[in-house]
């Protein structure tokens, strides 16, 4: 198949950090969103663009908790949101309107992974919900900003996303849930909705990126047991391919350069890690698994999604 997935030799690789990636880039006068922005990869994200002189709004479902890890870092704002519900993502998204400012990068950062079974607002399986359903409406809803800012937005999926295509019949896993097959899901979605946003958006200016940020040590693992925790690193020091880990500020750098750098500029839709574009993978390699990146399954996922969410901006 033809696609736009292959490297384009940045001149970065998987050791470059968030700080490196903005050397010599002057975000001053932009301004980002950054979901989650407050712990592991998201604070170290906003960290970065704050240094490179963008004001970073982070929306935080726990307001105090990010208050206090973002002290200190000049020219951040905390606002309230709960991705999980789509009353909090309206109201977050029209007091950002009202202020009447533009949305020069998106990071949709955050997400949670493999939690036990939770439904959320209308029974929604709590994975598909936070991680993908509320971003995709957080986007709709703030379009005007986003497309009067030419803004470039970027979706955090991860390697997982070779665990599970979208369970089209099932999205909320009424009939059985595996909590891996969920978070899987999630990131099948992260990456498809970049791939529909980018063919929407491209005519207004907005591209979109999905990225795999590496595998990481980040509180994104609380919710597993001990034990869990254990199995977890076993299976990956047992993997066939040598897995190594990156630090918050190599994980960050993916998200950073594919919402920065002036490589890309006239791309999008494309899966990115390593600080580059991503080839496609076979099943279980590094790279984006070809049905990830599959237009027809992007339209199809982001139909279901302004269908349970109500949010289209392009209907």
């Amino acid at each position: 198949m033809t696609t736009p997935q292959h490297k384009i030799g940045s001149g970065f690789g998987f050791h470059s950090t968030a700080g490196d990636v903005l050397t010599g880039v002057d975000l001053s006068g932009r301004l980002a969103l950054v979901t989650g922005g407050y712990s592991g990869l998201g604070l170290e994200t906003t960290r970065a663009l704050a240094g490179a002189g963008a004001r970073v709004v982070v929306p935080a479902r726990r307001r105090s908790v990010a208050e206090a890890a973002l002290a200190g870092i000049d020219g951040v704002e905390v606002d309230e949101l709960e991705l999980a519900d789509m009353d909090s993502v309206r109201a977050f998204s029209r007091r950002f309107l009202a202020s009447g400012r533009d949305i020069d990068l998106m990071i949709n950062n955050a997400g949670i992974m493999a939690v036990p079974q939770t439904r959320v607002g209308p029974g929604w399986e709590a994975q598909f919900a936070t991680n993908h359903l509320g971003h995709h409406a957080l986007v709709n809803h703030l379009w005007p900003a986003i497309e009067q800012g030419g803004a470039r937005v970027v979706s955090v999926s991860s390697h997982g996303h070779h665990a599970s295509d979208i369970h089209w019949d099932d999205v909320h896993f009424e009939h059985g849930y595996d909590k891996w097959q969920a978070y899987g899901q999630a990131k099948t979605a992260n990456v498809l909705f970049a791939v529909q946003l980018d063919i929407l958006g491209r005519d207004a200016g907005v591209r979109a990126f999905s990225v795999h940020p590496g595998t990481v040590r980040t509180q994104l693992t609380r919710s597993l047991s001990e034990a869990e925790n254990t199995g977890l690193a076993k299976a990956i020091a047992a993997s066939p391919r040598p897995v190594e880990y990156k630090t918050p500020r190599q994980g960050a750098a993916t998200q950073v350069w594919a919402a920065t750098s002036p490589r890309l500029a006239g791309m999008g839709g494309v899966y990115c890690e390593d600080c580059d574009i991503a080839e496609l993978a076979d099943a279980g390699a590094n790279g984006v698994a070809a049905r990830a990146v599959d237009p027809e399954r992007a339209a199809r996922l982001w139909a279901l999604s302004a269908e349970l969410t109500g949010a289209d901006a392009f209907a």
